[in-house]
């Protein structure tokens, strides 16, 4: 299943000639999961060929100005090429009266249904192959981060095998495949007579935290993310700012992936006064290699990891 990650922008606070306002866009099973809206995120989304119309929910990590004020006018675009499908709006407390504003503001009544749903730690959007969950970092408003999880393949379900050894087709086959005992007549059937547990894989994992002041708080949400999408305002010399507005150095989002484990670390959201993100990008990568820059629109493409094996206890 295709799994793709765009990069919409990476600058904080203001865009820049060369950044456009920090937006994330994922891509699964032809759903789009739009991370933040800032100004321009529609046009960077055609320029990143990832369509707007497509986006099934919106996560608002907060309501800072950079991260919410593109949502009138895509509201407003949805709007004017015909959208006829709910769109989901999750953020934090109040989440609903900011909609409402943003409607205001785009003078639009929507011919679309939109609902709005307020955050909260944990699974806040799961459909059968993959869920979301929020959870709260400091950023001196509430805020949150997010992981979106694929679930993990346990194995291959032999289904001729459970025939054979007499398992009616229906919910046993389930109980199985979830790693349940079933009782057939007088014998029991085991699951792993029915599975191959040498096709099982871990399901992919990415975790993006656009604003915050880095902490070890968050490390077990994000633990052995495949990416870690993390915020690098500022490099270290600028470590009083960063405490002081509630942001990273690119050395501390370099800290947190080491800690958490992450297999790549992608920075974003840089300050204005970076015209070059190089040094931001070194000093990182002396902490941990597999730092990248997470650049305006940039595409990742996830692929499945068959060597990800499901170790079964």
């Amino acid at each position: 299943m295709e799994l793709k990650l765009f990069f919409l922008g990476s600058s904080c606070s203001a865009p820049t000639k060369g950044r456009n306002l920090t937006s994330i866009a994922l891509q699964f099973k032809g759903k789009v999961f739009l991370f933040d809206c800032a100004e321009g995120t529609q046009q960077q989304m055609m320029k990143a060929d990832v369509s707007y119309m497509k986006i099934d929910s919106i996560f608002f990590s907060h309501f800072h100005a950079d991260h919410f004020l593109g949502l009138p006018g895509l509201l407003a675009t949805m709007n004017m090429y015909e959208r006829d499908t709910k769109l989901k709006i999750f953020g934090p407390k109040y989440i609903e009266q900011k909609v409402e504003l943003a409607l205001k503001l785009a003078g639009l009544k929507p011919d679309f249904d939109i609902e709005c749903i307020e955050l909260r730690k944990g699974v806040v959007f799961r459909e059968k192959d993959f869920h979301i969950e929020a959870f709260p970092v400091e950023h001196g408003v509430r805020c949150f981060g997010f992981v979106f999880k694929e679930e993990d393949k346990l194995g291959k379900f032999m289904r001729e095998k459970a025939i054979a050894l007499g398992v009616p087709i229906g919910p046993l086959f389930a109980k199985l495949q979830e790693g349940k005992e079933v009782r057939v007549g007088s014998k029991i059937v085991k699951p792993e007579q029915v599975m191959d547990y040498n096709k099982g894989r871990r399901g992919r994992k990415v975790s993006i935290v656009l604003d915050t002041r880095a902490s070890d708080s968050y490390i077990k949400y994000i633990a052995e993310s495949d990416i870690l999408v993390h915020e690098a305002v500022f490099a270290s010399d600028l470590m009083d700012r960063a405490i002081e507005t509630f942001h990273s150095t690119a050395k501390e989002a370099a800290e947190i992936a080491k800690k958490a484990k992450c297999k790549r670390l992608y920075l974003t959201h840089f300050s204005t006064r970076y015209k070059s993100v190089k040094q931001l990008l070194e000093e990182a990568k002396e902490v941990f290699k597999e730092t990248y820059i997470g650049r305006d629109l940039l595409v990742l493409n996830l692929p499945l990891n068959p060597e990800e094996r499901i170790v079964k206890k």
